[in-house]
């Protein structure tokens, strides 16, 4: 009995070791990844999410690439006879887009095989591991509104600051139609191109709306000055610059140039990390701008600080499944509970990063500028 007793408990080791060996293979299916330069061939993803990267710096002693998750969060890379740097992160990332960059001999570089998207207050390197659901955020033959690029006059600064404004289909075409508007902002680090390039927000808007999932309305994005403070000093951060800024200089050169809905049942307000803080701080501070706020990853409303709350139409809260999903639960609960209409959106699998908000996105646009 002793003897079948241990066979059988080795029989079950064997089939964990064997499991275990069989979750860790890596699949040897890599492809370039679609973020990279022109005729670039590394950095590489396959099919579970893994990353290789071949880095080519002959003199160089030590090579990390930050994207990873060994060595503090890095890929520490490993130098071939031929001058060239290999290696693969240690797991899979997660779904979806990944600042990341190179750390050579203590020095910090972007990676010369791909594509460079702000972030971090400076232009990193861009890398998409391909998600389950990408769908919905991919270039299809649908008809596609139109992004450009505005200077809009600042008394405040004395000059003039740059805006993105996503228009929908057919705007240009009926001149008669007047739309609303969400004003998007990006988060610490990043400026008014976020959305429209990591975030993918005109591509998520063109096939909403030729799915009939959502209606046609403009997005307006810039710079929230987030960038004047440092990473750990948020707290020292002073809304009243980009507030007026917003509100006084951005919003009334938008309602001159564009046939837009002139009033707050055609405004919405969102940003992501904290570009959401700014969202609820000037939901709070100025409550008749916007009937609408969305805060993506951005922290949540208590009830008792939405002072006009019953112009409030809608307050969406949203965050990654590996951030705080109780949290938004739990708060857009009370807001209910308090009669404002409140909505919480989780993203599954994913952080604090874009895959989270251009799901978010997704979800907040089919609720706007129904009433």
């Amino acid at each position: 009995m002793k003897n079948k007793i241990i066979a059988l408990l080795t029989l079950l080791w064997l089939s964990v070791v064997c499991c275990f060996a069989q979750s860790n293979t890596i699949k040897d299916d890599f492809k370039p990844s679609t973020l990279n330069q022109p005729g670039q061939e590394f950095p590489q993803v396959n099919s579970q999410g893994y990353v290789k990267f071949k880095i080519f710096a002959p003199k160089a002693d030590s090579v990390k690439v930050s994207l990873g998750l060994g060595g503090r969060g890095g890929t520490i890379l490993s130098k071939a006879a031929d001058g060239f740097w290999y290696g693969t992160t240690e797991g899979p990332m997660d779904e979806g887009f990944h600042y990341y960059h190179l750390t050579v001999d203590g020095g910090i570089f972007n990676d010369p095989g791909a594509l460079n998207y702000y972030g971090s207050v400076r232009w990193e390197s861009g890398i998409e591991i391909p998600a389950h659901d990408q769908d919905f955020y991919a270039l299809k033959n649908v008809p596609h509104g139109k992004v450009e690029r505005i200077l809009f006059p600042s008394k405040s600064k004395n000059t003039s600051l740059p805006a993105f404004v996503y228009t929908p289909p057919g705007y240009s075409q009926n001149q008669s139609v007047r739309y609303p508007v969400l004003y998007l902002q990006h988060g610490w680090g990043e400026d008014e191109t976020a959305w429209a390039n990591q975030g993918k927000a005109n591509l998520i808007m063109d096939n909403l709306i030729a799915e009939g999932k959502t209606k046609p309305f403009i997005i307006v994005m810039t710079y929230g000055m987030t960038n004047q403070v440092k990473w750990g000093k948020i707290r020292d951060f002073s809304i009243e610059p980009f507030q007026t800024t917003l509100l006084d200089e951005l919003i009334p050169y938008v309602d001159t140039n564009f046939r837009t809905i002139n009033k707050s049942s055609g405004r919405a307000m969102a940003g992501l990390s904290m570009g959401g803080m700014e969202t609820r701080t000037i939901s709070i501070n100025k409550p008749d701008v916007f009937e609408y706020y969305g805060l993506f990853s951005g922290g949540v409303f208590a009830p008792e600080e939405l002072k006009n709350k019953d112009k409030v139409k809608l307050v969406f809260m949203s965050s990654g499944s590996k951030e705080y999903p109780d949290r938004v639960k739990t708060a857009a609960a009370k807001l209910n509970e308090a009669g404002i209409k409140s909505v919480a959106y989780v993203s599954e699998n994913t952080a604090h990063e874009f895959l989270t908000w251009r799901r978010s996105l997704r979800e907040f646009a089919p609720l706007l500028f129904n009433n």
